[in-house]
C-alpha cells in the first residue's frame, strides 16, 4: 500500500501541469516559474523549521548546476504546456527516463564496455516511434515550436535527474535538493520577469488561486513521491509513475474537450509501455528502499 504514494504524485503533478496550461492566459511563463518556486520555499521553509532540519550545505557548485539545469526544464515545459495539449506536453516530459537511459547507455559505450544493452536499445527505438505518433497532430496544428521546447525540455530534465542522483550519492537528504532548487527557480523567474517589456501582471482572485495550487500541488507531488521511494517497493512505485500521463489526458478532455484519435493514443501507449520496460530494466537489480535517485526519478525536478 505505501507505493500508492506515488499515484498522489502522479494525480498532483498533472494538476500542476492543467493549472499551468490555465494560468498561462494571465501570466508569462517566467512569472509562473517565479511563483511556483516561492510557494514552494515557503512551504519547505516552514515543514523543515517544524522538524528541527538544516540548510546548510557544503555542495553549493552542486546545488547550482542542479538548480541552473532543472530551470531552464522547467522553464522550457512550462512553455510546452501553454502552446500544446496538456496530454502531449506531459507525455513529452514522460520521456526524460528514456532520455537518461539513453545518456546511461552512451556513457556506458563511451568507456568501452563491451556488453550491449539491447533491451535497453529497444525501448529507447520505442520510444521514438511513440513520439512519432503523439507529435503528428501537434505539428499539424503548425505548434512545431511547443514540441520542439518539449523534447528539449525531457532532454535537460535528464541531466537534472542524473544530477540529483550524484547529490544523492554525496549524502545530501532530498528536502534540501528541493529547497535549494526552488530558491533558484524563484531567482531565475524573477530575472525573467523583471527582464520583460512589462514585468508583473496584474492578479485576480482566479489566477491567483491558481499560482497557489500550481505550488502546492507540485510541492505535495514532491513529497509525496518522496515517501513512496522511501517505504514502498521500488519497481511498483517507479511504473506506477507513468500513470500521470493517463491523469493528464484526463485533465485535457475535461477541461479543454480534447480528444485524441487513434495514432495519438497508440503513441501515448508506446511511451508509456517503452518507459516500463525501461524502468525495469534499470531496476531489476535494485533492492528494495533504494533512493529515488538510484532508480527513476521522473518529474523530480518540478
Amino acid at each position: 500500500m505505501a507505493s500508492l504514494w506515488m499515484l498522489v504524485a502522479a494525480f498532483m503533478f498533472s494538476a500542476m501541469g492543467a493549472c499551468v496550461k490555465l494560468a498561462a492566459d494571465y501570466y508569462s511563463t517566467s512569472e509562473i516559474v517565479m511563483y511556483r518556486g516561492a510557494v514552494g520555499v515557503a512551504m519547505l521553509f516552514m515543514l523543515v523549521r517544524y522538524r528541527g532540519g538544516t540548510f546548510r550545505t557544503a555542495l553549493v557548485g552542486e546545488h547550482l548546476w542542479r538548480g541552473a539545469v532543472g530551470v531552464i526544464s522547467l522553464w522550457l515545459w512550462f512553455f510546452a504546456i501553454s502552446q500544446l495539449p496538456l496530454a502531449t506536453a506531459m507525455t513529452l516530459n514522460y520521456m526524460a527516463p528514456i532520455w537518461v537511459a539513453a545518456l546511461l547507455f552512451l556513457a556506458g559505450w563511451w568507456h568501452s564496455k563491451n556488453h550491449v544493452e539491447w533491451p535497453l536499445i529497444g525501448a529507447i527505438v520505442m520510444s521514438f516511434v511513440g513520439v512519432t505518433l503523439v507529435l503528428r497532430p501537434a505539428f499539424a496544428a503548425q505548434q512545431w515550436l511547443g514540441a520542439t521546447v518539449g523534447l528539449i525540455s525531457g532532454v535537460l530534465s535528464a541531466f537534472a535527474y542524473l544530477q540529483v542522483r550524484r547529490l544523492g550519492q554525496l549524502g545530501e537528504p532530498e528536502y534540501r535538493v528541493v529547497f535549494y532548487f526552488s530558491l533558484i527557480t524563484v531567482l531565475a523567474g524573477l530575472g525573467g520577469t523583471l527582464a520583460l517589456p512589462a514585468p508583473v501582471h496584474a492578479h485576480n482572485w482566479h489566477s491567483a488561486a491558481l499560482l497557489v495550487a500550481i505550488g502546492v500541488c507540485a510541492t505535495t507531488a514532491q513529497m509525496a513521491m518522496t515517501r513512496a521511494y522511501r517505504v514502498g517497493k521500488t519497481l511498483v512505485v517507479a511504473n506506477l509513475q507513468y500513470t500521470g500521463i493517463i491523469f493528464s489526458s484526463g485533465w485535457a478532455m475535461l477541461i479543454w474537450g480534447d480528444r485524441f484519435d487513434t495514432l495519438t493514443w497508440l503513441g501515448i501507449f508506446v511511451i508509456l509501455a517503452s518507459g516500463l520496460a525501461a524502468t525495469f530494466y534499470n531496476t531489476r537489480l535494485t533492492e528494495r528502499g533504494v533512493a529515488v535517485a538510484d532508480t527513476d526519478p521522473i518529474a523530480s525536478e518540478l
